[in-house]
């Protein structure tokens, strides 16, 4: 009785027996004992999970998001799928060519339609260009959501993206018409992403004739981001944060910059790392995510741009079948990322090329 979510039971107690019912007629006696109700367990519909004001804002039914993993291996069929059931597909455009992913946004607006779906928008270090030649592609093409992953700081192409389009309505209210969903895993990151964007890079778009004065003087009562994932330990850009410690600790700052709003603007916190189980989900939703974040899990499914020998590879991994190695978009910085160790060769490979670099 306790297992099924969906069904509401009353839980009743006489002197010899204990009991569940589906309604509040508890019987009138056990074996002549009487009967008393101790308990009430509601049902619990899993679009009732996390916070409801995040399924409202991005159209969804569920508080489940899959997030992108680059190279398009989540393509154009993980993302519709996820988006006819209800819940936010990203789209793995980082690593892709923008030919390729301006296919792909035409495939998707013309499938999906009005539900939504987001586009990984990836910090680029050592290719600047192709990160704001990226925005320039979303902002042409009317993408309204993206899902902004390893960013160690702001660039003046995620605050364009954020800021386009924004104005005061008759009301008063500041509307910005493009969303963020971003990835952090560490405090001092995700303080960005929860305050107003930068001064100075405001001032660097407007010298380059990219906003005006107006935008920039609006730009300064918004954050940068309304919806932060928490990315602990997974095989993302991350620092290997543990979640007990990395949600609570992003709850709070997001608790710290509330009040730096109005109540139109709801800071939301996500959980993503390590998310491959019901049990899992349920935990993070248990410490306050206002949803969750799945990514390797999905390279197992069937609309995933995988190989059958890489599914059928991960479908046998267990917990200790993964190594760090350098990452490859990140390579000249040290950067490392979680793979898979057993079967192949890479993380022992990756690691002697960096110490030959």
């Amino acid at each position: 009785a306790v297992l099924d979510l969906r069904q509401s039971w009353w839980l009743w107690l006489s002197e010899e027996n204990i009991g569940f019912c589906d309604t509040d007629q508890k019987p009138a006696s056990d074996n002549g004992n009487d009967v008393r109700f101790v308990g009430y367990l509601p049902r619990v519909e899993l679009d009732s999970l996390g916070d409801p004001t995040f399924t409202a804002d991005h159209g969804l039914r569920y508080p489940y998001m899959a997030g992108a993993m680059a190279h398009g291996i989540a393509g154009v069929d993980l993302v519709i799928a996820m988006g006819r059931a209800g819940m936010l597909g990203s789209y793995g455009a980082a690593g892709q060519p923008r030919k390729e992913i301006e296919r792909s946004i035409h495939i998707l607006q013309k499938e999906l339609g009005s539900p939504p779906f987001s586009m990984n928008l990836i910090h680029s270090p050592a290719e600047p260009t192709y990160e704001s030649a990226v925005v320039d592609l979303y902002l042409t093409n009317g993408i309204r959501l993206v899902e902004a992953s390893a960013y160690l700081d702001l660039t003046t192409a995620v605050v364009l993206y954020r800021v386009h389009g924004i104005y005061r309505d008759a009301d008063g209210r500041v509307v910005v018409p493009n969303r963020i969903i971003a990835k952090a895993s560490r405090v001092e990151v995700a303080k960005k992403w929860f305050s107003p964007p930068p001064e100075k890079l405001l001032k660097q778009l407007v010298q380059e004739g990219r906003i005006d004065q107006e935008t920039a003087r609006l730009a300064d009562e918004i954050p940068m981001a309304q919806d932060l994932i928490a990315e602990s330990d997974s095989a993302g850009h991350t620092d290997n944060r543990p979640a007990l410690t990395l949600i609570p600790q992003m709850i709070a700052l997001r608790d710290h910059h509330q009040p730096m709003y109005d109540n139109t603007v709801r800071l939301r916190v996500g959980a993503a790392g390590g998310i491959g189980t019901p049990t899992a989900a349920a935990a993070a939703f248990a410490m306050g995510a206002a949803f969750v974040v799945v990514g390797s899990i999905n390279q197992g499914c069937v609309e995933a741009a995988t190989s059958d020998a890489v599914k059928q590879m991960l479908a046998e991994a267990r917990q200790a079948d993964i190594a760090m190695a350098p990452a490859a978009d990140m390579f000249e910085m040290g950067v490392q990322l979680q793979v898979l160790k057993r079967g192949t060769m890479f993380a022992m490979r990756g690691a002697k090329l960096y110490e030959l670099y």
